[in-house]
């Protein structure tokens, strides 16, 4: 297991029956996909039956679009007055005819390529939001941008991270949501050293509504923000002095948000801690509020309801922002208003909507950093030595969680959530020494070289399962494995289905009642994206996105390495008769590693490399799907690998200069470590 951890946090780390349940009064048109949930609910189910049980082997390709964009591919499709909205990598957004497939328009956000040096996991983009006649997307580089939803033209954008101080490194991945009148954002960057925060706006002018930070103003100062009074009154009480100061703590709502009309609340999905070591970022003091937690706001003003802290004092990035959801569930025989979420920590939680307070938590996945939570407190009680305070900690679930952002969804024709579940280990270990870097990741743990000799044991150990997951009695009704630990998102559909597309690229339909697979459809590339499904002209549709890429792509030779290529949106129905286009593999450079040489040192090259270099360009330089340093003609000349790692001269293809935190010597050693990879990786080709 420790071998298994250590591939994990290595590189990764640092990427690192009983109920029922009720339509959302928001759903509006059921044929279409108006929201990122579907409905306000976020249940992910489409209330369309054409494609069930009996019909679904008859399901092949009604059309489909290559989009412009060869990084990973995690959006949520939209689906409004017959026209499907998706966003790809890079902000950029499309509109194509629902029924046809053919492009309305493309708009392209002009994204600075450079802005990649401050997210954690790629250039990804999770959806877009529609309202008003606006299509609305959050920009890698912190903007909202509104585009009418006819022409594809700019109708304004907001810069988000206005007010926030101009060197901590934010950047957005996640969709916004619509909110009455408003459209919030988030953003993430806990890793680099952020403070979270989301921000409301007016939907049609794009002025500012309201603030609310997830962690304290480290100087102990109101902000003139909704949060101010619960901040100044509560949350900073439950910080200890330590580096959160600097960075603000982390805290991040990169992902999911969800409105609730039926109760007027907005529920906020806070993220991880900035540094991960809690000793480091808080003094080893209190719970970090609001770490990890749900919190639910006034959607009209931005102030503050409830929250529930999932994991108190977080040292492991178990972040609460995967899908938040709400439903009736018949709990004791009574219908009781629900929340539900099941975040990285492995636990599924079911909280009363109205107050926040527990109502169950059970672990859907294995967990060792925990033997329970206390009903009583609703707190985690904490297994020995879990802050790694007293040397390293082998825990499950590891950095990457039991569940991430790939979206759950609930059917309340079964009463079954079905998860993407991961499993995953982590080896946490405190840092020699923290020193808080501006252009890297900060997260504070110690950086172990990935055990190449320990692979078939780390393959059969971190795999992923789509389970079906009873919220009621809080445990699994049915379960299908998968090979790969990274798999898309799910869809339920009154249909009896639930579709999920997985690392293999086989999009697949299920039994949603028993698991069994009715299904099939060979995509040719990564699945991580979650479909969705649509009716126009009397046909079902069921949409997704294809694209290798995210933070599972960065971790290399456990996921499938997927050459290169742009994404692609498929759309399915009924006897659809289509075929993708055959794209030929890219063609990678043979590694030539004669005469390489240098004068750095590999191993100090190798702690250089994997906080400051992993993030691009993946675990233990192994990685041949994004820019593969093994491969790069730079390697053979200490001069050009300056001039681009030092001096920036890649800046416009989004490779920074590194000379703020990298001398020319870091840069050498950086380079040694990457020849020995290289060289490694020859000797371990296959003979032609």
């Amino acid at each position: 297991m420790n071998r298994i951890s250590i591939a994990i946090t290595g590189g990764l780390a640092l990427l690192l029956a009983g109920c029922h349940g009720q339509a959302g009064s928001d759903a509006g048109n059921p044929d279409e996909w108006p929201f990122y949930g579907h409905d306000q609910q976020e249940q992910r189910f489409s209330p369309v039956d054409l494609i069930n049980r009996s019909t679904v082997t008859r399901l092949g390709l009604a059309w489909s679009a290559e989009v412009d964009s060869d990084r990973g591919q995690e959006a949520t499709p939209l689906m409004v007055d017959g026209v499907v909205y998706v966003s790809t990598a890079w902000s950029l957004v499309y509109a194509f005819d629902a029924a046809t497939g053919k492009q309305l328009w493309f708009y392209d956000p002009k994204t600075p390529r450079e802005a990649l040096v401050s997210a954690c996991c790629d250039a990804v983009n999770r959806g877009v939001a529609v309202h008003g006649g606006k299509v609305y997307v959050g920009t890698l580089d912190g903007r909202l941008v509104a585009i009418d939803a006819k022409s594809g033209k700019l109708a304004w954008e907001a810069n988000t991270f206005a007010g926030a101080p101009s060197t901590m490194r934010y950047t957005i991945t996640g969709a916004p949501r619509v909110v009455k009148d408003k459209i919030v954002i988030g953003n993430g960057g806990a890793e680099m050293g952020v403070r979270g925060f989301v921000t409301a706006y007016d939907a049609a002018s794009g002025n500012l509504a309201w603030r609310f930070y997830l962690t304290p103003n480290p100087n102990n100062k109101p902000d003139g923000a909704a949060s101010d009074d619960v901040l100044m009154a509560n949350a900073y009480k439950s910080w200890g002095d330590g580096e959160w100061r600097r960075s603000g703590g982390g805290g991040t709502a990169w992902d999911a948000m969800t409105y609730d009309p039926a109760a007027n609340l907005f529920y906020i999905g806070a993220g991880n801690g900035g540094p991960f070591d809690y000793q480091v970022r808080s003094g080893g003091k209190g719970d970090n509020l609001f770490l990890s937690s749900i919190v639910a706001v006034d959607p009209d003003t931005g102030k503050y309801k409830w929250h529930y802290q999932t994991t108190p004092s977080d040292s492991w990035d178990y972040t609460a922002t995967q899908s938040i959801m709400t439903a009736t569930l018949t709990i004791d025989g009574k219908p009781r208003n629900v929340v539900m979420q099941a975040p990285k920590n492995g636990y599924f939680y079911v909280l009363d909507r109205d107050s926040g307070k527990l109502l169950s938590a059970k672990p859907f996945a294995p967990v060792t950093w925990s033997t329970g939570i206390d009903m009583a407190t609703g707190r985690p009680n904490f297994v020995a030595n879990v802050h790694y305070q007293n040397g390293p900690a082998v825990l499950q679930p590891g950095p990457f969680g039991a569940h991430s952002w790939q979206a759950m969804s609930f059917s309340p024709r079964t009463g079954l959530v079905y998860i993407p579940v991961q499993f995953t280990t982590g080896a946490y270990e405190k840092a020699d020494k923290f020193q808080h870097r501006p252009i890297s990741q900060n997260a504070g743990i110690a950086m172990k070289e990935f055990p190449e000799d320990q692979l078939p044991a780390i393959l059969a150990a971190t795999t992923g399962q789509l389970l079906a997951w009873d919220p009621v009695a809080q445990k699994a009704r049915w379960s299908v494995p998968k090979r790969w630990f990274v798999n898309g998102g799910t869809l339920a559909t009154a249909g009896d289905l639930v579709f999920q597309g997985d690392m293999d690229g086989v999009l697949s339909a299920y039994d949603a009642y028993n698991g069994k697979l009715l299904w099939s459809f060979k995509a040719g590339k990564s699945i991580i994206a979650p479909p969705i499904s649509y009716r126009i002209n009397g046909e079902q549709y069921v949409a997704v996105m294809s694209g290798f890429g995210g933070a599972g792509a960065l971790v290399g030779k456990i996921v499938p390495d997927n050459p290169r290529a742009n994404g692609r949106l498929m759309v399915f129905k009924l006897g659809g008769t289509a075929t993708l286009p055959v794209v030929a593999p890219a063609t990678l450079t043979p590694i030539d590693v004669k005469g390489l040489s240098s004068t750095g040192n590999a191993d100090l090259g190798m702690a250089l490399y994997d906080t400051t270099c992993t993030v691009c360009h993946g675990a233990n330089a192994s990685v041949s799907y994004t820019a593969d340093l093994r491969r790069s003609a730079a390697l053979h000349d200490a001069a050009i690998w300056k001039a681009i790692v030092i001096d920036g001269a890649l800046k416009e293809r989004g490779m920074v200069a590194f000379n703020q935190i990298l001398t020319p010597q870091d840069a050498e050693n950086v380079r040694a470590y990457v020849i020995r990879q290289a060289k490694k990786g020859a000797a371990a080709a296959p003979a032609k």
